[in-house]
């Protein structure tokens, strides 16, 4: 256990923040999965809005430090290249 005031305090920090990154990480998933369900469901009004909100979510993980910038740019990219691949084979 640590004796420091410092480390406790640290301690306490980690704790809140460890929260605070579950449920981002949390959010994006579900954002994530939703986006894979309307991607399914083969409908391209509700797979751009869906899109546009797991996109918002990882840019906005990326933002606190929950995500690194460039595994958000690169998980929005997949789901922006499945998405386009799923309307242009729809057409």
């Amino acid at each position: 256990m640590a004796h420091t005031k410092s480390a406790l305090k640290r301690i306490r920090q980690d704790k809140r923040r460890n929260q605070r990154n579950l449920s981002v990480k949390s959010t994006v998933r579900t954002a994530t999965r939703a986006f894979r369900e309307t991607l399914a469901e083969g409908d391209a009004p509700k797979t751009e809005t869906s899109l546009r909100m797991a996109s918002k979510t990882l840019c906005k993980a990326a933002t606190k430090g929950v995500v690194r910038k460039q595994t958000a740019a690169r998980r929005i990219s997949r789901l922006a290249k499945a998405a386009h691949k799923s309307l242009a084979a729809a057409k």
